[in-house]
């Protein structure tokens, strides 16, 4: 069904709304049990044990210690952490690091900042379905690789990565692993030892939790320089006064979303199938992405002849809200850093769209969707071929 203000909202794997059970557990902490968790009152140690209580709940979700996790302010901030925390803390050891050309800005941005500061950076090309070769990764290795980082899964295309295959590649190198699994919370398994990764970054509005929240898990015996100074608060590792309902909130919708995973990733993945199955009968729909090995909720295309931007405010006007792989940068259309890296030419990638899918769409949904896709298309290319 859609939601309450009537909106077909297909476009999870940019924010979430936020579960009612969640709020619920998050309000004592905004009012009755505000104090400090650095405070020795009682009102304080309330604010602690809250905290105390999170670490818990996410290390079991994590398959790890309560001392791994840091909570951050939010995955952007959790990946900069990961990365300039280990390149600084590894500095003696070398200068390299790995990553894709497919990854968040929260990461390639971060790596384009150090590389900035003097530190090499290798960006491994993918396949033509947005997969990262593990043999490329192991070939990239050298013995002054300080660093190998790349996503679980894809935010643009929803591609999944071959995480585990790559985490013991560098774990028999003995080089420290990080994965931005923003993208998988909530709908891939994140046993941090069977993936063994050293580092995973999380962010709680992805996962029906609140905005604001990260989490990034830290393998015990992993050095990470502290990138934001000025108290002793997360092991010494993130200073800052904790907010404790996000933290709390960000804890209450893991868990939930670990409890149902598998129930509700079945119903997503038939969705999913009927929605690429619906839209691949559509003239010139292409599917992009790799066709199993995909996030259950996730759906991406190209659609020759329309205009990404274009698309996306006439399907606003009919109540679907869904998003592009385009940038729009100072009225130019950019085409995905990621469908150009997977060989998608710009002319089509400027007609990408994406669609993902949660808690509140049904196979209703997918039909209405379908109908107005089916009517907005040649509307749209019509436009497009009309002299100026």
């Amino acid at each position: 069904m859609a939601l309450a203000n009537g909106v077909i909202y297909l476009d999870h794997a940019a924010t979430t709304p936020m579960r009612t059970e969640v709020l619920a557990r998050m309000e004592p902490y905004f009012s009755e049990f505000f104090g400090n968790p650095s405070s020795i009152y009682t009102l304080g140690r309330k604010s602690l044990d809250a905290l105390d209580s999170a670490h818990e709940t996410v290390a079991r979700a994590l398959n790890c210690r309560p001392t791994e996790i840091v909570f951050t302010g939010g995955g952007s901030e959790a990946d900069n952490l990961a990365i300039k925390g280990i390149a600084y803390a590894q500095r003696k050891r070398g200068d390299h690091i790995i990553t894709t050309a497919i990854e968040h800005h929260a990461v390639l941005h971060t790596c384009q900042r150090l590389e900035q500061e003097g530190y090499r950076v290798t960006y491994l090309p993918v396949d033509v379905f947005g997969r990262v070769d593990p043999a490329q990764v192991e070939a990239a290795i050298t013995d002054q690789t300080s660093l190998v980082t790349i996503m679980y899964a894809n935010n643009e295309v929803g591609t999944i990565q071959p995480i585990a295959e790559i985490g013991r590649i560098c774990r028999a190198r003995r080089v420290p692993f990080h994965t931005d699994a923003v993208q998988a919370g909530g709908l891939l398994d994140l046993d941090a030892a069977s993936l063994q990764v050293d580092l995973l970054t999380l962010s709680a509005h992805k996962f029906y939790g609140p905005k604001g929240v990260g989490i990034l898990y830290v393998r015990q015996g992993t050095r990470v320089q502290p990138q934001v100074l000025g108290g002793s608060q997360e092991r010494n590792r993130r200073a800052g006064t904790e907010n404790v309902p996000g933290v709390v909130g960000a804890a209450a919708a893991l868990e939930l979303a670990r409890d149902e995973r598998e129930r509700e990733n079945e119903r997503l993945q038939e969705l999913r199938d009927q929605l690429i199955a619906g839209m691949l009968t559509l003239p010139d729909a292409q599917l992009t992405g790799h066709p199993t090995q995909r996030l259950p909720n996730s759906a991406s295309f190209t659609l020759a002849g329309v205009e990404g931007e274009s698309l996306l405010l006439n399907l606003d006007l009919v109540g679907i809200a869904a998003s592009s792989g385009s940038a729009c940068t100072s009225g130019d259309i950019e085409p995905s850093h990621v469908l150009s890296a997977m060989g998608v030419a710009a002319s089509q990638a400027r007609g990408a769209l994406r669609l993902t899918l949660g808690r509140s769409v049904s196979a209703d949904d997918i039909n209405v969707t379908l109908e107005r896709m089916a009517e907005i298309l040649p509307r749209l290319r019509s436009l497009s071929t009309q002299p100026a």
